[in-house]
């Protein structure tokens, strides 16, 4: 054989045990990576209702322990019905914060355009219907800095105690202020802000689009729960 059929062949060889490695390991490890993923969706429902601190130590034992402990999760049907499961299209998945056996919060998923490619997290409204009671964001492209300020503390914390409806009682979801929300927001509707992010306007304008379509998608559990205490089914 000549030495450039051999070089070929040992080639060949290298990437088929390469290719078989990677296959391997890529195998072994998908177990533990879905466990990662479903680790760090708890915890950032977790973060969304005050039961997760920044840089709070905590075990993935701890972090799963403690969200089956407190988090419930169902559907709510097209017609604005909390169910344990369902096969409607339309149906929309909703957790709740559950304290002494009953829902402290309710807690939505957001999906959201960013500036740089989508925003996900997670929204919590206490049991009053209308008051925030936290916000977590778990993956953006926004820009280290600017729009990328969206998942610090120092943001997500402006969202507690918010409100998605104004004085009147009127839905008014929640929106991201040009600025300083005492500076630039008139006094009636400052419960409806938070400040927005220095040099990251366009951010701040689409997570306020994707806020209040959410919002607006969960209207019917919001009024459900501002009419009066609300059960959840069995089953979870």
């Amino acid at each position: 054989m000549s030495d450039q059929l051999k070089s070929i062949a040992f080639t060949a060889l290298i990437a088929l045990v390469c290719s078989l490695l990677l296959t391997g390991a890529a195998t072994g490890l998908k177990d533990r990576k879905l466990r990662n993923v479903a680790v760090d969706r708890q915890k950032n429902i977790l973060k969304s209702v005050g039961l997760f601190k920044p840089n709070q130590p905590s075990t993935v034992a701890q972090i799963e322990q403690l969200y089956q402990d407190t988090i419930r999760c169902y559907a709510l049907d097209g017609a604005g019905r909390i169910v344990a499961g369902s096969s409607d299209a339309d149906a929309l998945p909703v957790c709740f914060y559950v304290k002494d056996n009953r829902p402290a919060a309710y807690i939505l998923p957001v999906d959201s355009r960013g500036l740089w490619g989508e925003i996900h997290g997670y929204m919590a409204i206490r049991s009053d219907g209308k008051t925030v009671a936290g916000f977590s964001v778990y993956s953006h492209n926004e820009t280290p800095g600017l729009g990328g300020e969206i998942e610090k503390p120092w943001f997500r914390q402006n969202f507690v105690g918010k409100q998605i409806v104004d004085a009147s009682g009127a839905f008014a979801a929640v929106g991201i202020a040009k600025g300083k929300v005492s500076e630039v927001i008139a006094a009636d509707r400052q419960a409806n802000y938070v400040d927005g992010i220095s040099g990251a306007t366009l951010t701040g304008r689409f997570l306020t689009d994707g806020l209040k379509a959410v919002l607006l998608d969960y209207g019917a559990l919001s009024k459900l729960f501002r009419s009066g205490p609300v059960s959840l089914p069995a089953g979870s």
